[in-house]
């Protein structure tokens, strides 16, 4: 039997809402048909948004939302997607599927989006292909309150007060889709490109994001720290408020990227291989993690994780560039331990976007026409809602063993506890075994026998068990039972193959 000792007097750090953030890229069906319809659809909508996705999206809290991309993002170029949508400009999407962009979903339609759904905006700024003043220029055109030609051509455009931009990416991937760039070169151009990020009076300030690293590409995070870092003011932490890191969970790939592995049909020994994958964002954040200490040492600047999560081949008979994948419970499973390692490193994880919101990757919900279904990811991030804005608190897992093999060994059980304002204890753990369930003892060090529980939930199935149009609800958030208070502390059994949350209150 595995204990759980919770240290609830030790108080850490905050957990930023926005780790539970989200991507929509401007890729397969994730805007249009996933959350765009045009006002016109016969599909209920509000200006355009679907409904049923925006009301499942604030059920599920969701915090933050990146925009428009993505390697789209460094060849977008704004103004195409602004005024009356019957003269704005069409483009081939050379990145995804070599679709017609017609840009009805510019500029005006993400922030009502946004403002829907009652989230913060993220948007990613185009300087891959895209000039100082064109960055600048949108920038004035979405905050600017006062007299200026951008300002104006806002109003002209039907929007007369600015709107809000809680954060801002300056390029994408500028290593690769974004530019191809070395770390210096791209540290140099980011250091000229925010400068005209302004923040103009009477707004609050724009957090600015900078491209940081593929995966473990530890020399990307030390040259750009170190170039923006040199030659600068003491009020240098004006100048970059995040670091992006970008890892994807890959199934199966080891030399050829276009062998990913299914979504849906894979072995024992795959799903291991794909936990064992997925567990590695530990080490990544431990790693960089410890580079931004040697610049900022007081953890000013943030780790944004701003592209995550399992990537598999497409379904079949779909449109390779469109990157429509099912969701399993290895996927929950992924999200589940990743939101968890968030969790326990949110002294430096301050963001997080999972790729992508709908119908693309690791999504937590599909569309087919008028109908949608939520993904068993869906109900992991509704599981983990109540962690957002609450204080991490001090937790040590003791004897739950390890699953796996050899290579693909990882830690059987993976968790995070947290606290709210109103002193609720948030527990989430997951129960990485195909064969087992773990029984675990929840010990509290300070007044433990106090508490008792007052909401558990669990998301749980075989490994490959996922939702249809057909069979919407195989797996699902459901009502949890199987724990009892004993003298020791709360013994809770987790089945094999969940995510389980437990609240805990005095």
């Amino acid at each position: 039997m595995a204990k759980l000792v919770i240290n609830n007097d030790k108080k850490m750090s905050t957990i930023a809402p926005e780790i539970y953030g989200h991507f929509s890229e401007h890729l397969g069906r994730c805007i249009y048909e996933g959350l765009y319809v045009g006002e016109d659809s016969d599909i209920p909508n509000v200006n355009g948004m679907r409904t049923d996705v925006v009301e499942a999206l604030k059920e599920m809290k969701i915090p933050v939302l990146r925009w428009p991309g993505g390697c789209f993002a460094d060849e977008y170029h704004w103004m195409d997607g602004i005024g009356p949508k019957a003269s704005r400009k069409k483009m081939i999407n050379t990145h995804w599927g070599g679709v017609v962009e017609d840009n009805s979903f510019g500029t005006h339609e993400f922030f009502e989006l946004c403002r829907q759904l009652g989230c913060k905006t993220y948007v990613n700024g185009n300087l891959g292909s895209g000039t100082v003043r064109e960055m600048s220029e949108w920038v004035e055109y979405i905050t600017f309150n006062g007299v200026s030609p951008m300002a104006d051509l806002r109003k002209q455009n039907g929007h007369e007060e600015p709107w809000k931009i809680d954060y801002f990416g300056v390029g994408n991937e500028n290593w690769g889709c974004g530019g191809n760039m070395r770390p210096q070169h791209y540290a140099d151009e980011y250091r000229r490109y925010q400068t005209y990020v302004r923040n103009y009076a009477g707004n609050d300030p724009i957090a600015k994001i900078c491209c940081g690293p593929n995966v473990d590409d530890y020399e990307w995070t030390k040259k750009v720290m170190e170039t923006c870092f040199d030659h600068c003011e003491p009020r240098f932490h004006g100048m970059m408020d995040g670091l992006s890191l970008h890892y994807y969970t890959l199934p199966e790939v080891e030399d050829d990227w276009n062998k990913k592995g299914s979504a849906t049909d894979f072995t024992e020994e795959i799903f291991y291989q794909t936990l064992k994958r997925g567990y590695f964002m530990d080490e990544l954040i431990n790693r960089h993690g410890a580079i931004m200490d040697e610049y900022d040492p007081d953890k000013k600047i943030g780790l944004i994780v701003d592209e995550w999560g399992i990537w598999t081949d497409v379904e079949p008979g779909t449109n390779p560039g469109f990157l429509y994948q099912q969701n399993t419970m290895r996927d929950a499973l992924v999200a589940g331990m990743t939101l968890n390692i968030f969790n326990k490193h949110s002294d430096r994880v301050k963001m997080a976007c999972i790729a992508q919101l709908i119908n693309v990757l690791q999504s937590v919900m599909l569309t087919d026409g008028e109908k949608m279904i939520k993904t068993p990811t869906y109900h992991v991030f509704h599981m983990y809602r109540h962690h957002q804005g609450a204080t991490l608190l001090r937790s040590d897992l003791i004897g739950a063993g390890t699953v796996g093999a050899g290579k693909n060994e990882l830690p059987k059980v993976i968790e995070s506890v947290s606290e709210n304002a109103d002193g609720v204890i948030t527990v989430t753990l997951t129960n990485n075994s195909l064969e087992a369930a773990e029984n675990v003892t929840i010990q509290l060090t300070d007044d433990g026998a106090a508490y008792g529980v007052c909401e558990a939930s669990v998301v749980a199935g075989t490994m490959n068990a996922h939702n249809t149009f057909e069979a919407p609800e195989v797996v699902t958030e459901q009502a949890f039972a199987d724990y009892e208070k004993t003298a020791d502390g709360i013994r809770v059994q987790i089945p094999a193959c969940s995510v389980v949350s437990i609240r805990l209150k005095k």
